[in-house]
């Protein structure tokens, strides 16, 4: 099962009758947004389209600006320029509260001396609804995150998974055009983040609601999000599916940033339509590479190659390409798999990712085997930037 797509299968259900997911609709626009602080740009010329029903990470290190336009999509801060535009309709000017959107926290911030039931039917009674309507909302919501049985618990009586199925349903029960997560699964160990990560996704899906979340976490990017914009220093660097962030990384940056990668620098030798040929200080043999590239001969270029897509052996490969010898220098084992480092002639370290698929294996691996990497004509990405 890929789980990074496993929560997009089936996703035709809203709450809101009236709201019908159209996949090729520009829901949310935002057009050339820059924001400054004094002479410091924490987010510079922005564009992006985000489209209906679509759960939409912003992916980045601290102080890359992901946080900052969240909280300008919020209304908790003025893009300095441009348009943010919901709808049709720009709400640039609008305060937080005149807006159609909810935020969810990464603390959480549910009210200490509430209930439950009560944190969830605070925002309805401001908004003065009947009791029935309450009664109603509040019963609907607490069955979709699992929680009618702690409906009369506080927060301090929750555990930190049940706490975020609280804030979940208080930021949904509304119905917002749009829900923003700040850094959702922050507060929450590393098992019960990945749990978290479906059960949240496939909530947000079954509701039909449009989605964008900020992370510095690859993997929860990968796992909730139909699609990943990679931001560095203020600006965008890429924008894609999962599966196309990681397998065709359009520069050295989202490559190393989204994964574990190995990159090799050389030259491009031949420069044909149904191929290419690389020479490398790296690689003892040329690197092909199986399909055309936008380059010229004697271009400087580096070669992303996935661990995963290696192969590892104690005898040479029979192969003209794509192959370097090498000693192993570490080994981590992961239980399900192994990574193997090889330190090759040239004083590269080569990560090379292998299933353990063969219980006490006794030929397996150890330190200082000389072995054999090698990988295939398509195994491998080529990067001009």
């Amino acid at each position: 099962m890929n789980t990074a797509e496993n929560h997009n299968v089936g996703k035709t259900v809203s709450a809101n009758p009236d709201q019908i997911l159209n996949a090729d609709e520009e829901y949310l626009t935002i057009r050339k947004v820059s924001k400054q602080f004094g002479d410091f740009t924490a987010v510079n010329s922005v564009d992006l389209t985000i489209k209906k029903g679509e759960i939409f990470a912003l992916l980045g290190a601290s102080g890359c600006g992901k946080s900052t336009l969240l909280r300008m999509l919020a209304g908790f801060e003025t893009p300095t320029s441009g348009d943010i535009i919901l709808q049709g309709e720009r709400i640039n000017d609008h305060e937080p509260f005149e807006r159609p959107i909810n935020m969810m926290f990464q603390s959480y911030a549910l009210f200490p001396h509430m209930t439950v039931e009560q944190n969830l039917a605070f925002g309805l009674k401001q908004d003065k609804l009947d009791k029935s309507q309450i009664a109603e909302k509040v019963t609907n919501m607490l069955n979709l995150v699992q929680m009618q049985h702690l409906r009369k618990r506080r927060p301090h009586q929750l555990s930190g998974g049940q706490q975020q199925r609280v804030a979940l349903a208080r930021s949904l029960i509304k119905s917002p055009k749009l829900l923003l997560l700040d850094e959702p699964m922050g507060a929450l160990d590393k098992k019960l983040r990945a749990r978290m990560q479906l059960e949240i996704a496939n909530i947000i899906d079954s509701l039909g609601v449009t989605c964008v979340m900020v992370t510095h976490d690859q993997e929860e990017a990968m796992t909730m999000a139909d699609r990943i914009a990679i931001m560095d220093a203020g600006e965008i660097c890429q924008v894609g599916t999962p599966s196309e962030i990681y397998e065709q990384p359009n520069s050295q940056f989202t490559a190393e940033f989204i994964g574990s990668v190995n990159i090799l620098k050389g030259a491009v030798k031949d420069d044909e339509p149904s191929y290419v040929t690389i020479t490398s200080d790296d690689c003892e043999t040329e690197i092909y590479i199986g399909h055309g590239i936008t380059c010229f001969v004697g271009q400087e270029v580096a070669v992303a190659l996935r661990p995963e897509k290696i192969s590892i052996s104690k005898t040479k490969p029979d192969q003209q390409y794509n192959c370097i010898s090498g000693v192993v220098k570490d080994i981590a084992y992961f239980g399900s798999h192994s990574v193997y480092h090889v330190r090759t002639p040239s004083g590269k370290t080569i990560s090379v990712t292998e299933m353990n698929d063969i219980r006490w294996a006794g030929d397996r691996l150890t330190w200082d085997d000389p072995v054999w990497v090698y990988w295939d004509d398509n195994a491998s990405v080529v990067l001009t930037e």
